[in-house]
């Protein structure tokens, strides 16, 4: 009997690490549930296993330490699992603007969202290439394409990085049975900005068509690498938006960022 593959997905413990997960244990795969929250891991981990017939292993983790990477892979070889995909999903945002956010809670995201995604590739991904089949999605987002904003200011510059990071990846295993994709959502429907604070401003400033469902995100993300697209931009309007940030001159664009900031402000 052929061993059934394992995905490790980090941030699996809601939104759209945990609909990325039911995705993947649908579709057969084992999965490695990485979070801080152990309670949610084991109770999605419980989900999956009994809808689908798949293992689900738990380990809890806090990417923001130093040597969390390290800590991470130790603890894979420790229970003797292959890593044969990766979604790099953790994250988080800090809306109080540079000055103003410690900088430890700088620090953090950026190891969170930026360096562990690429230690972790590292990592594993010899291993994918050497057995021919390997599957990376990076979640990046819409922000990675647009002009840069304020107040959450590292959010949309490390973004850019994810899907500029997927798109090497993607040309370095071309042939080599390896996918690597970034999913780039816009608004999405998760806790994200409840954890972050603005969840009452970003309800008001959007209209309910802008929101997706985490469901949806992760299916569409999921059949991109499969696809082995190195992108995807779920929903035909933020498809759109984002060729309008392409063609928009840089000062139109950081006025109208600059102005939509203010009126959230005064929500």
């Amino acid at each position: 009997m052929t061993a059934r593959r394992t995905i490790a997905i980090t941030g699996a413990s809601a939104g759209i690490g945990a609909a990325l997960a039911r995705v993947c244990a649908a579709k057969g795969y084992d999965l490695i549930l990485i979070a801080r929250r152990e309670a949610p891991l084991n109770a999605l981990a419980a989900e999956v296993e009994g809808a689908h017939g798949i293992k689900a292993h738990v380990i809890t983790a806090d990417l923001a330490e130093p040597d969390a990477s390290q800590k991470l892979v130790a603890a894979v070889a420790a229970k003797g699992l292959t890593v044969d995909g990766l979604i790099n999903n953790a994250g988080f945002s800090n809306t109080k603007g540079f000055v103003t956010t410690p900088p430890e809670a700088q620090a953090a995201m950026l190891r969170v969202m930026l360096t562990v995604p690429v230690e972790l590739s590292r990592a594993w991904m010899p291993g994918m290439q050497e057995r021919g089949w390997g599957r990376i999605l990076n979640v990046a987002s819409m922000a990675g394409f647009l002009q840069a904003t304020g107040g959450d200011t590292l959010y949309g510059p490390i973004k850019s990085f994810m899907i500029r990071f997927s798109q090497g990846l993607w040309i370095e295993n071309r042939g080599k049975g390896v996918h690597v994709t970034a999913l780039c959502p816009g608004y999405t429907y998760t806790e994200f900005h409840d954890v972050n604070g603005s969840r009452d401003q970003v309800s008001k400033a959007y209209p309910k068509w802008m929101w997706l469902s985490a469901e949806r995100v992760a299916q569409e993300g999921w059949d991109a690498v499969e696809a082995d697209k190195p992108r995807i931009i779920p929903g035909k309007r933020y498809r759109v938006l984002a060729t309008i940030s392409k063609l928009m001159p840089d000062r139109i664009g950081l006025n109208t960022a600059a102005k939509h900031a203010k009126a959230l402000e005064r929500i």
